[in-house]
């Protein structure tokens, strides 16, 4: 290992899935339980999803069977005009289809040491910069080395044994907890054919009689299977027992493990093959990792995996390589610089495991990792917060690569949408509402009681594709904008042009609108359905005047971006209450829940950065007095928004506060899912796990993107350099951070003031100025693509540009 690698440690073998160890190569994710003797490695696809493709189609076509559609939306304005709630929310359930589909786990892998129950166990660990899990025990004083990884080159899980001056014995089983439909063994490896429901309901709706539905067979040419193998080359002798394998007398072992799913066919765009197909493809892609030999499959793994990881890295305070007990150096509390430094590697770590091109969907509610049969939410796409999180930090943290299965789930939701934006608004473009899934869905959920505040919200579709343009502004990748975002961005435009109405007096209003998902009290009763919430006009403004900047780089002016410009200056402008706080609606209501753990109306703030205090003080300030009320604590996810807005805010002192909350360890039993209002508070699980619980990832990846901004901004197109640094935060080093206008920048920094920058440009226009402020000093440079030029503490330039 070199000396520079931030390597967690645990003393003992997982004894629950949430002290487990992630492993991932964005397909495949297991958790690494460890332990001398029956050591768990459970195993996820990220493809393994219940449901078919045809699925929101046919649930489109029976909601408007039951009488949703363009003729009752009106129904429900005349409803809302008048004033009767009651009247509206009753006609608007009635769009509401079933439930989004259920992310599931695939297979448990058992490595079982003979003789390990009386074995000493020396820990586990893992290697955040090469995504190494290991552990080390001794049986019969002879001294077993395991390493787990999932390696993206091969496309395999894999696991290694070694025996030092001695031989092991151990008996290799795979399951799974889905429906087992074949299996095979032989001395060469396993295969297990899989089938997956074809419905699987939420556990928030205990009412459905089925709630995971198998087929028995193929649905409308859609056949519901998954294949594993396992492949198996030792020095020792391998037999058959029981449909497992036994190896005796084995210095070395090492096991890939590959599958291949109908769900990923489908999401590649590739032909159907039958079963027996899949079984062999599984099979064959185990035996060609397994033939590169252990060594040459970890070299090609670690390469791999420093370079998408390697470019960036932090260490706020003196400590970022080392090996760090996590209950003690991380989760015991006394070095809070450590823990950050830990939380925002851990939070790249995940997303490089969880999201890789061309590899599968993006990364969910949990990232790849569920080994529930009904997790909560269903381990899905929700959307109006908890997706988009998980992707805020990509580009800033040089993982623009993990962004893209993000636009590939686009792509499938846009086409859902288009369906869903047509029959049930008489709308152009596509639409996505609170949540989704592999298979694109793009309906309200809900069952027809839902509540309005989450279910009937329109504005997935347009919060999910400012990553569009966010990665167009990093990147400069002209052909991205013209071949991915253009088409996704004007039919998001499109949609909300349509979805906007006239009030009769200048405005155009979003009519129903809500505020997810908190309520409003009319005559003291909560109510959820009005016009025009700050949030829905903050993203169709963001939306507008990026298809409209869009356009322009693209040298298009289309009939589209004459009907954004009449609408733009229409649109209602943010309002501040009598109390100065950012309104949450157009009107001055008074929230149901004042410390609500959404702050769905200070978007403009973060991460559409059209409120900041540079540019618009009295709206921040007002955004300022709006997170004052909603107050601290609540969840993983919440907690980094509340974060991220501080920074934005350039509140260091509260936004460390909340970090402080929110890297603390769960208080409370992680097994109980608590209420989803945030009365009770999360923490970090042992497995350094963001949870609410239950756990959900977004909050792993938030705070790394939190931090991100703590210490750097780029939002307003100026480079800010420590705009929320702390000030217990005196000293530390940034390398490689990714700037808007394609630029990167290493930073270092002494008694909170830079001593060196360096900013090197990666893409874009060399004659574009780039503009660099700390406090009060701004310097403006002029740099060109592929050169980098540094500045001193005083952000004087230093010398000329230099290629880079």
């Amino acid at each position: 290992m070199p000396p520079s690698d931030l390597v967690l440690k645990w003393p003992a073998p997982a004894a629950t899935w949430t002290e487990a160890a992630p492993v991932g190569n964005g397909r495949l994710g297991a958790m690494v339980f460890g332990g001398p003797h029956r050591a768990r490695i459970q195993i996820n696809d990220s493809t393994v999803w219940s449901g078919s493709p045809g699925g929101p189609a046919a649930a489109l076509a029976a909601v408007r069977a039951a009488g949703a559609g363009p003729q009752r939306l009106e129904q429900v304005r005349a409803a809302l005009r008048t004033g009767d709630q009651d009247r509206a929310e009753r006609l608007l359930m009635t769009f509401e289809g079933p439930y989004s589909q259920e992310y599931l786990p695939c297979a448990d892998l058992h490595l079982t040491v003979a003789g390990g129950e009386q074995g000493t166990y020396h820990g586990r660990t893992l290697n955040l910069d090469t995504a190494v899990a290991e552990d080390a025990f001794d049986v019969h004083a002879t001294r077993i080395r395991r390493r787990v990884w999932a390696d993206a080159v091969t496309g395999t899980l894999c696991t290694t044994l070694d025996a030092d001056a001695g031989t092991v014995d151990l008996s290799v089983d795979l399951s799974t907890p889905l429906r087992e439909v074949h299996r095979s063994a032989t001395a060469s490896g396993l295969g297990l054919g899989i089938e997956i429901p074809v419905d699987g309901a939420p556990a928030h709706e205990p009412q459905v009689a089925e709630p995971l539905r198998y087929a028995d067979g193929p649905v409308a040419g859609y056949d519901p299977f998954a294949a594993l193998a396992l492949a198996v080359h030792t020095d020792g002798r391998v037999s058959v027992a029981h449909g497992n394998l036994l190896v005796a007398g084995a210095s070395h072992v090492l096991i890939t493990l590959a599958s291949s799913t109908a769900a990923a066919r489908h999401w590649h765009g590739e032909d159907p093959v039958d079963r027996a197909t899949h079984l062999a493809l599984a099979s064959d892609t185990a035996a060609r990792a397994l033939a590169q030999g252990a060594d040459r499959l970890l070299v090609g793994h670690e390469a791999d995996v420093r370079g998408l990881l390697g470019g960036t890295s932090l260490r706020i305070g003196p400590r970022r390589s080392g090996t760090y007990d996590v209950a003690r150096d991380i989760l015991g509390g006394h070095d809070e610089l450590l823990t950050a430094t830990v939380l925002f590697q851990l939070g790249r770590y995940l997303l490089a495991t969880a999201s890789r091109p061309h590899a599968g969907p993006p990364a969910n509610l949990q990232g790849i990792w569920n080994a529930d049969l009904r997790p909560a939410w269903s381990s899905n796409y929700t959307l109006n917060i908890n997706t988009q999180m998980n992707y805020w930090g990509a580009e800033a943290a040089g993982l623009s690569a993990c962004h893209q299965p993000l636009f590939d789930l686009l792509d499938r939701l846009a086409a859902q949408g288009t369906q869903v934006a047509r029959e049930l608004y008489g709308a152009r473009g596509w639409v996505a509402h609170h949540n989704t899934d592999m298979w694109g869905w793009a309906l309200p959920v809900g069952m027809g009681h839902g509540n309005a505040s989450w279910a009937l919200w329109m504005m997935g579709g347009a919060w999910l594709s400012q990553h569009l343009w966010d990665h167009y502004e990093f990147t400069g990748d002209l052909g991205f904008l013209r071949e991915r975002a253009w088409p996704l961005l004007s039919g998001c435009a499109e949609f909300l042009l349509d979805w906007l109405v006239d009030d009769g007096a200048g405005h155009l209003d979003t009519l129903p609108s809500t505020s997810p998902e908190n309520l409003f009290l009319v005559d003291g009763a909560p109510r959820s359905l009005t016009r025009s919430s700050a949030m829905d006009t903050a993203l169709i403004q963001a939306t507008f005047e990026r298809t409209l900047r869009t356009a322009e780089l693209l040298d298009l002016d289309t009939p589209l971006c004459g009907e954004i410009r009449a609408a733009l200056p229409r649109l209602r402008p943010p309002r501040i209450s009598a109390e100065g706080r950012l309104q949450e609606w157009a009107e001055d209501l008074t929230e149901a829940d004042p410390h609500h753990r959404h702050l769905s109306h200070l978007i403009a703030v973060h991460p559409l950065g059209l409120v900041d205090p540079g540019t618009t003080p009295e709206l921040a300030l007002a955004a300022r007095k709006s997170m004052d009320r909603r107050g601290p604590g609540a969840m993983g996810w919440s907690w980094a928004w509340k974060i991220t807005l501080r920074a934005r805010l350039r509140d260091a002192a509260t936004a460390r506060s909340l970090l402080l909350e929110a890297s603390r360890p769960l208080d409370g039993d992680a097994t109980v899912d608590a209420p989803a209002d945030g009365s009770r508070w999360g923490g970090l699980l042992p497995n350094l796990f963001s949870t609410h619980p239950p756990f959900q990832i977004d909050g792993n990846y938030g705070f790394m993107a939190a931090i991100t901004e703590m210490l750097l901004q780029s939002h307003t197109g100026t480079l800010h350099l420590l705009p929320a640094l702390p000030a217990q935060w005196p000293d530390g080093r940034a390398t490689d951070l990714r700037c808007r206008g394609g630029l990167a920048v290493d930073l270092s920094w002494a008694d909170g003031v830079p001593t060196t920058v360096a900013v090197r440009r990666l893409a874009g226009a060399a004659g574009d100025p780039v503009r660099i402020r700390h406090h009060g000093r701004t310097t403006e440079i002029r740099l060109p693509v592929g050169h980098q030029v540094e500045l001193d503490a005083d952000l004087r330039v230093r010398g000329e540009p230099v290629p880079c």
